[in-house]
């Protein structure tokens, strides 16, 4: 490509030209409105019917500090992070200029604002600079100052419109999209998109070879959040209530409840809400509402993060131990303590898992999709009530708060609520007596009523001490342990609902296994391809749910070599199977990613590949 009014350098290496199979990296100030800007330039690739993964990665104050936005286009379908740098930067923010400079590939391109000169330090031989004056363009069109700044975002997402081939018709489809109810903003925003296309267009005598091709591939698919899934998930589960406390990045669950129950929870005859929505003053308050509100038959749930999930402690096990069921969404981000508030990892496994002192284990659930974090969070409302248990599904701030491509979400409208061993004041009748805690079917969960069922039995009474079958205190400890040994069994009995796991067998030989969940799934399929190119064929696992099915076991004893990819730095994962399926460590390959970023499929398949042989040799 050859800039008009280009200065005389050495030239940088040509690109092959690559149609939808690259990524694009924009570099921003936070604050600035270019989140929307970048939103929209993502959304017109999906709408072009071309694969695309955004991904925002944003800083843990409110303005000023450098923000970055990365979409990967792949018309394959690998919608996990890449790694191995970009091909496009858009770089519109002088304090992270060197760091955005040195993520371009060899080859790759660099747009920046050229109203000021760039720094000799910040220029490479091995890439193409494009220089466009974004400043200048807003500054002689715009009169108003927050327009000039919010605008120069729209005018170098018009400029990608020429140079990548962005369709300059679904981009203004965005805009009257985006501002129905504010017609007066669709002008402007429209305009600063055609003065970026023709500043582009003038400046350029040829495009890029980086160029995006319409295609039909999104047919069928949507571009959700996980945290919008998680909201939606919950008012199609029945859920009323919400109790809540702020905290990144779950609150946008409960906003999303809260925008869907709107609209589907208000009775069309009185106008009435029929949810309520209450922010406590802490995440322990939050969830002893959530369970208050179970106990008496509504399904309420919380919201929170790896902080609120510390907090809750106490009350997990409360629930736990007075078999109240209870739902809660962890939005997992990076800790320990305050950590990256706004960065992503799978860091809550163990405290999730075991949460409040004692014998103590909770139901998790790992979703990988928006569409996995609707269906689970519908799950996770049916499972609470028959196990009458807490249920933790365990999301993270990649799934939680970016846009990923999903299959339309559905539901069957014959689909019923399972609300597990409830009796009413009829059945109560017929008992000649009744007692919360008796195992009366041997599978461990006892029979339960909503409070206020009988006007005279007060067969809905729970103890969160020690009790005995018909939950009157008691400190024998033979019965003490006794029930101990139920709520074990119960345990057992969660197999039979929790969802298992998902195992592609690619080959018989079974030397190379690899086990994943979460949000790491599409960058380990695309790490196992990329295995496969190279003559290794792996078969994978992922897990759904924890307690773990016999078929984890099986798939680990059944393969030669067992990696297993988790996004923590203390392979919490592999520490619960270790102690909850008695597996030699030794069987388990570690591959840790825990910078904050989500893991990339170059980094799963740089660790594996650089071992294989090794470990194939010494396997146990």
């Amino acid at each position: 490509m050859n800039a008009k009014n280009s200065s005389q350098r050495a030239k940088p290496p040509v690109m092959d030209t690559t149609i939808n199979d690259f990524v694009v990296k924009f570099a921003n100030v936070n604050g600035s409105g270019s989140a929307s800007a970048n939103n929209m330039f993502a959304k017109a690739i999906f709408r072009m019917g071309i694969p695309v993964s955004p991904r925002n990665i944003f800083p843990s104050n409110i303005q000023g500090a450098p923000t970055w936005y990365e979409v990967r286009i792949n018309d394959q379908g690998y919608l996990g992070r890449r790694g191995g740098g970009v091909e496009l930067m858009v770089s519109v923010n002088p304090q992270s200029m060197k760091k955005d400079v040195s993520e371009v590939c060899t080859g790759g391109y660099f747009l920046y604002d050229n109203t000021y000169p760039i720094e000799f330090k910040f220029v490479r031989d091995d890439i193409h600079y494009i220089g466009l004056p974004l400043t200048e363009i807003t500054n002689s069109n715009f009169s108003d100052t927050r327009q000039q700044q919010l605008f120069k975002n729209i005018v170098y997402v018009g400029s990608l419109a020429y140079l990548i081939g962005v369709d300059f018709d679904v981009l203004v489809s965005i805009v009257n999209d985006t501002f129905t109810s504010k017609q007066k903003l669709i002008e402007p925003n429209v305009k600063a998109l055609q003065l970026g296309f023709d500043a582009a267009s003038e400046t350029f005598s040829s495009t890029l070879p980086l160029q995006l091709r319409a295609g039909n591939q999104n047919q069928g698919k949507i571009l959700l959040e996980g945290n919008m899934a998680c909201g939606l998930g919950a008012v199609y589960a029945g859920a009323t209530v919400c109790a809540w406390y702020p905290i990144t990045p779950s609150t946008s669950v409960a906003e999303a409840f809260e925008l869907y129950a709107k609209r589907f929870r208000v009775d069309q005859g009185s106008g009435k809400n029929n949810y309520a929505i209450i922010q406590a003053e802490d995440e322990l308050s939050a969830l002893g509402m959530v369970i208050g509100a179970n106990w008496n038959g509504a399904r309420s749930f919380t919201a929170t993060s790896g902080p609120g999930v510390s907090l809750m402690n106490e009350f997990l096990g409360l629930a736990y131990f007075s078999e109240v069921p209870a739902v809660l969404i962890d939005v997992q981000r990076t800790g320990p303590s305050t950590g990256m508030p706004t960065r992503t990892q799978q860091s809550d496994i163990i405290s999730a898992a075991y949460a409040s002192h004692g014998d103590t284990k909770h139901v998790l659930l790992f979703p990988a999709t928006p569409g996995e974090c609707f269906e689970l969070t519908v799950a996770a409302f049916d499972l609470a009530d028959r196990l009458q248990t807490p249920v933790i599904l365990l999301s993270d701030l990649d799934l939680g708060m970016n846009e990923h491509i999903c299959d339309e979400l559905t539901w069957d409208d014959d689909r019923e609520y399972d609300r597990g061993k409830v009796l009413d004041a009829e059945q109560l009748d017929k008992m000649e007596s009744f007692g919360r805690y008796r195992d009366v079917d041997g599978d461990g969960i006892t029979y339960r009523t909503f409070a206020g069922a009988h006007p005279e039995k007060g067969a809905y009474f729970n103890r969160g001490t020690a009790r005995d079958e018909n939950a009157v205190y008691t400190e024998d400890g033979a019965v003490y342990q006794r029930n101990m040994e139920r709520l074990q069994l119960k345990w057992q009995t969660a197999k039979q609902y929790a969802p298992p796991p998902v195992i592609t067998q690619r080959s018989e030989a079974n030397s190379i296994g690899i086990i994943h969940f979460g949000t790491s799934m599409e960058a380990t399929h695309e790490s196992i391809d990329r295995l496969a190119s190279h003559g290794h064929i792996a078969n994978d696992l992922r897990i759904l749910s924890f307690p773990f099915h016999d078929e984890i076991s099986e798939f680990i004893d059944n393969h030669k070599l067992v990696y297993l990819v988790e996004q923590n730095r203390d392979a919490q994962m592999k520490s619960l199977l270790v102690n909850e399926l008695n597996i030699d460590p030794r069987t388990l390959r570690s591959v840790l990613h825990y910078n904050g970023d989500p893991v990339s499929a170059q980094a799963i398949f740089n660790d594996i590949s650089t071992s294989l042989d090794e470990g194939l040799a010494n396997a146990v």
